[in-house]
């Protein structure tokens, strides 16, 4: 008998037929084919992805259209997005072009002027409503690769106005985007409840795959997770699920729909997914709307006969692209264990729980954990470092809310306390989460519950000059900057004692520019450059040198 099985039913939705009735509100923002790398919702490490990742063919400099009347509401460039515009229409959206490689008249000119009035890469402005107004169609910026981008491709948000609520673009677009291909599932979980449940004879999380044919047994509080993903027409990359329904013996028990977010609510991503799977429960921390629960035990499901019960997924992407997965869990009565609430390593979600041991100092803030915990704590002594190393979870554990960690040195082999920052431990090696020192200790505030210790940054970034011979020929100077330990906290370069703009396009790469313009750098003539990087723990490297240009 099989007691795990698998129906996969892919349908078409009337959902579709509706949307083509309904006339767009947007025109597409390229005349090309449209094709995506990332969708609305999409699961990302810490939060919610707000918008449309929009393919350029592997190009830059594409021109972007407006999608519909409006005007420029704001322009600034970052390291992380790049040069961004921001429109706002009179349909009651306004959108944010992420990514952009450059910006048309007048708006490139401003920038470059703030720019160098502010002495910084990252400048903005906000334009009186109505003064630089556009029409449907009419070209807003150009698009690039720039800030924490993997490839050339325009980053769409589309937000109400009214709310200010994050929605999905993908139905004002119309027929001009075409999905006919449904999600699929590639792996479920059965997650008992701590104290609560167990599910073959374990308190924790069972894995199968919907191939799988082996039986499952669980007996009292279980939640249900499901790990899948969407695909979109012309792409493989893997796409967050627009609506995740989970039926038990026939009653629908819970329910997502990512449709639309708030900012502040794209952090709860951690308090649904974890791994890659999606919850269908909702833990007693999350407060996020897109969750429905049916069942009156926040979509827990009760194991408590000795039967089979009939666990059922519906996927539906928002073209209407549907598919169903089925699997049996049996009901078998086992031992639960109990749970130690009255340990001091026990923390309740709903109140501030504090941890003090010698050498360490934990405050885990109100609301910071989704759900109780018990943390698996320990120690690590290692006479030969500069502190002892602390798991204060021996898994990742996100916060909403940032912890304040403490953490004694043992030792001061370096006299000057700026150097002394803590540092997460992984099994890829230690990554610093910065700090300062006081009385003994360094502190940070942390946004993850793991494993910690204290380091020492004593050595300065490396700027090294790159393709030195073409900086007069190209009118560019290049330069790798790098810090292996604590990142560049900081940088500034100046041309005869001038400042000139250095800048590092792709967040990816370690290579920064410095175009050289004739308003700020006088032709046909020799030049002293100076460019000066700082890191993390304030260590310091000055680089020299001369050129003719």
């Amino acid at each position: 008998m099989k007691h795990i099985f698998l129906s996969l039913v892919v349908f078409s939705s009337l959902s579709l037929a509706a949307q083509e009735a309904t006339p767009p509100v947007f025109t597409p923002p390229f005349d090309a084919p449209l094709s995506f790398s990332g969708n609305f919702g999409e699961i990302r490490a810490t939060h919610f992805h707000g918008g449309l990742d929009f393919r350029t063919g592997g190009a830059v400099n594409k021109r972007i259209r407006a999608l519909a009347d409006g005007y420029i509401s704001r322009v600034r460039v970052n390291h992380g997005s790049g040069y961004i515009v921001e429109v706002t229409y009179d349909n009651g959206y306004r959108t944010i072009n992420r990514h952009l490689e450059g910006l048309l008249p007048p708006f490139a000119a401003l920038i470059e002027q703030l720019q160098y009035e502010q002495e910084s890469y990252e400048v903005g402005f906000i334009p009186g409503v109505n003064e630089y107004r556009v029409k449907r169609g009419e070209a807003i910026g150009l698009s690039g690769n720039r800030g924490y981008s993997f490839g050339p491709h325009l980053h769409l948000d589309v937000i109400d106005v009214d709310t200010e609520d994050y929605v999905d673009p993908i139905p004002l677009f119309g027929k001009a985007i075409v999905d006919t291909t449904a999600p699929k599932a590639f792996g479920f979980q059965l997650i008992p409840q701590v104290g609560r449940g167990v599910v073959n004879n374990k308190p924790t999380p069972t894995t199968f795959t919907p191939e799988d044919k082996s039986v499952v047994r669980a007996w009292g509080e279980v939640g249900a997770a499901i790990k899948a993903y969407d695909f979109i027409n012309g792409s493989q990359n893997k796409c967050g699920v627009h609506t995740v329904q989970l039926y038990v013996d026939g009653e629908l028990v819970h329910q997502s729909v990512i449709d639309r977010f708030s900012y502040e609510e794209s952090r709860q991503v951690n308090s649904w997914s974890h791994e890659g799977y999606m919850r269908s429960f909702v833990l007693p921390g999350n407060n996020h709307r897109m969750f429905e629960t049916y069942n009156g035990n926040r979509g827990i499901v009760t194991i408590d006969e000795p039967r089979d019960y009939r666990f059922q997924y519906v996927l539906t992407d928002v073209a209407g692209n549907s598919t169903r997965y089925q699997f049996t869990v049996r009901g078998q009565e086992m031992p639960i264990d109990s749970v130690d609430t009255q340990s001091r390593y026990y923390v309740s979600w709903n109140r501030t729980h504090v941890v003090n041991d010698p050498g360490v100092s934990l405050v885990i803030p109100q609301e910071a954990l989704h759900q109780n915990q018990l943390l698996n704590y320990q120690i690590k002594p290692d006479t030969s470092g500069v502190a002892y190393t602390y798991q204060l979870h021996d898994k990742a554990l996100s916060l909403f809310k940032p912890a304040q960690l403490q953490i004694g040195l043992r030792h001061r082999p370096v006299a000057d306390s700026t150097k002394y920052y803590i540092a997460r431990v992984t099994p890829k090696g230690k990554s610093s989460v910065g700090g300062s020192y006081a009385d003994g200790f360094v502190k940070a505030d942390i946004r993850t519950l793991g494993t910690y210790t204290v380091a020492i940054d004593t050595v300065p970034p490396v700027i090294t000059p790159v393709e030195k011979p073409n900086w007069t020929k190209n009118s560019k100077l290049l330069f790798t900057i790098a810090d292996k330990q604590t990142g560049i906290s900081h940088y500034r370069a100046t041309i005869d004692g001038k400042y000139v703009l250095l800048y590092r396009p792709n967040m990816m790469q370690s290579r920064y520019i410095c175009k050289l313009n004739p308003k700020y750098v006088e032709k046909g003539k020799k030049h002293t450059l100076e460019v000066i990087a700082v890191d993390g723990c304030g260590n310091e490297t000055v680089y020299r040198d001369t050129f003719v240009w």
